[in-house]
Parts: structure tokens; C-alpha cells; sequence
């Protein structure tokens, strides 16, 4: 069996494809486990050196998402699955019209394609994002049923991609599946143009002795989990009966709600003894009107009843993160 990974080089698509390789098998079209033969970490940029943790099965890819006629080469196959990440992501989708366009849009549809120009039924697992709900009826707390009205670039390209998502699954050209992620933390490295980006930012920085620049207010409400989680969510979404997800493919994933006092509190606490970088208030006003449009807590039934994993709290998050990279 291949396995595809648009944004394969990125935090998300390396973990899953670590994930994927120790397992050595996932669900092929026909719902049996199929060993991995082939891995493609197709990304716009590489690293220089191969990661840690890849195999002789694994090719990384260096190209243009919105280049089809690439994507219809890497994606191919009669034994198939695709997880597509790749994506410009919230703050840089609202600085770059045309490129969101480009790559979330124009990239979507030529996974979509691809999949679809498949032999067999190709299981395709998108991630989507809380950034799909928005507007001036926003709820406090959102579901998998709360009405989708994105107030940014990138959640509104977030929603297509989920409704074609859909209607390639009605008509039977591929078996699709939609992962809505909440804000997605701690994520190691350098930050990205990500308007979340501070929540991994407050616990990252200071946990390296770093100080950091807090752009958003400490009562902002997020709803966020742990990367182990959502790796792990995702890889049951790929495989879950496709019966049982239904005609709208597309779940939220669990998530807890946090303010960013709380986690700063989980961070202390966490911490403990260790000398931690100072978190200083450097208000950025675009960052908290695009945080401000996001809901605050987000509940996940149809996750749940796929029996989709869930943080347990904020404390196994920060453990987990410093376990994996911070004393790593």
C-alpha cells in the first residue's frame, strides 16, 4: 500500500508519518489492513537533511501543490491513501490572497482529482479547521452542526475544501474524510504565519528560557489539543467505517478550552523549579481581531462516537511536549 502526505515535512505530516511507518499498516479501500509499501512526503519545502525516523519506504518530494499534473503523478496507485495537510495557513492566508487561493483552493482540488483518477475507492483524510465558523452569530460554543460562516481567507477555503470533500464522496469518486483542528499545540520550532501560533508560542519560548512577546490578551478562549492527540485522532479517522461518518464528512476533533491566563498557569505549574523565559504583554491588534472571530470552545459528538481520542488536560500536553522536544 502508498501512502500520500501533502505538507508531509511539516510538524503535523512528519509525526503521522512516524506514526504510520512503526504501525506498518493502516485501512485500504476495502476496510482491511494493508502493510505500507510506499510513503511520499510531498511538501513545498524540504529539509536539507532527511528527518529522523524515515525508512528506505519513504520518498520526500519537493514541488508545487497547485502543480497537477505533479500531484497526479505522486498520487497514483490501485492501493491508496492520502492525508492532505499542505495549506498557507490563517495570518498568512489574510496577508496573501491569491497564494491561499493557489495552494488551498487550486492544491485541494488537484488532491481531489488525483484521488479520484485513482484505481479503487482512495481514502482521503483532510485536515479542515475551527476557522470554519464565524460571524456575528458566532456561539460560544460550536459543534459539528453549528452553522459554517468563516470571517477569514483561510477558513473560507477551509469550508470549500470540506463541501467538495463531500460531494467527491457522493459521488463515489473517492471515500473522504474531514478533520476540523482545533488550535493545535505545542508545536517545537520556529513559529509559522499562523494567528494561533502564540499558544504554542507562551509555552515554547519560556520553556527554552526565551522570553516571548504575548500578542493577544490573557482572558482570550481557545480551544485547543495536544499534537499526540490530533495525530492520533486523525489516523483513526483514516480508519473509521466510512458508513458510520455519514453524509457530512467532516468532524470536529476533540478539544479542551483555555484561556491564555490558564495556560500560562499550566505552564508554572508544569514547570515546577525549571527556569522559565518571561512572558511579556505586546498587544498585536490584527492577531486578537482574527482570535476574537474564532469560537472558544468547540464540542466533538461525532468524534466521540467514532471513539476518536481526547486530552485528557493541559498538564499531559505541557509533559508530553517537554518529554518529546524540550528535553529531547
Amino acid at each position: 500500500m502508498k501512502v500520500v502526505i501533502t505538507g508531509g515535512t511539516g510538524f503535523l505530516g512528519l509525526r503521522l508519518a512516524r506514526v504510520i511507518l512503526e504501525r506498518g499498516e493502516i485501512c485500504g479501500a476495502s476496510g482491511a489492513p494493508e502493510p505500507i509499501d510506499k510513503m511520499i512526503l510531498f511538501d513545498a519545502v524540504t529539509p536539507p537533511e532527511r528527518p529522523a525516523g524515515l525508512d528506505e519506504r519513504v520518498e520526500i518530494v519537493s514541488g508545487d501543490i497547485a502543480d497537477r499534473d505533479l500531484v497526479m503523478r505522486l498520487i497514483s496507485g490501485d492501493s491508496l491513501s492520502v492525508f492532505h495537510f499542505a495549506s498557507v495557513v490563517s495570518a498568512g492566508a489574510e496577508q496573501d490572497f491569491d497564494l491561499a487561493m493557489k495552494v488551498n483552493l487550486d492544491g485541494g482540488i488537484n488532491v481531489l482529482e488525483a484521488a479520484r483518477a485513482a484505481p479503487g475507492l482512495t481514502r482521503v483524510v483532510f485536515t479542515s479547521s475551527f476557522a470554519v465558523y464565524g460571524g456575528s452569530t458566532l456561539p460560544d460554543t460550536v459543534s459539528d452542526d453549528t452553522k459554517i460562516t468563516p470571517m477569514t481567507t483561510y477558513g473560507m477555503t477551509k469550508v470549500v475544501n470540506e463541501l467538495l470533500l463531500n460531494d467527491y464522496t457522493r459521488k463515489g469518486f473517492l471515500d473522504g474524510r474531514g478533520a476540523r483542528l482545533p488550535t493545535v499545540i505545542i508545536r517545537p520550532g520556529k513559529p509559522n504565519k499562523a494567528a494561533s501560533g502564540f499558544a504554542s508560542g507562551v509555552f515554547r519560548e519560556p520553556l527554552s528560557g526565551i522570553d516571548y512577546d504575548l500578542p493577544v490578551k490573557n482572558e482570550t478562549r481557545m480551544a485547543v489539543s495536544g499534537y499526540r492527540t490530533i495525530v492520533d485522532g486523525i489516523l483513526a479517522l483514516h480508519e473509521a467505517e466510512s458508513d458510520a461518518i455519514g453524509d457530512d464528512r467532516s468532524v470536529n476533533l476533540p478539544s479542551i478550552t483555555l484561556t491564555v491566563a490558564e495556560m500560562i498557569e499550566g505552564l508554572q505549574r508544569v514547570a515546577g523549579d525549571r527556569p522559565l523565559g518571561q512572558i511579556n504583554a505586546v498587544p498585536d491588534a490584527a492577531i486578537q481581531a482574527i482570535c476574537d472571530g474564532w469560537p472558544g470552545r468547540g464540542q466533538s459528538p461525532r468524534a466521540d462516537a467514532l471513539g476518536l481520542p481526547a486530552d485528557k488536560d493541559l498538564d499531559s500536553i505541557i509533559r508530553a511536549y517537554i518529554e518529546d522536544y524540550a528535553d529531547a
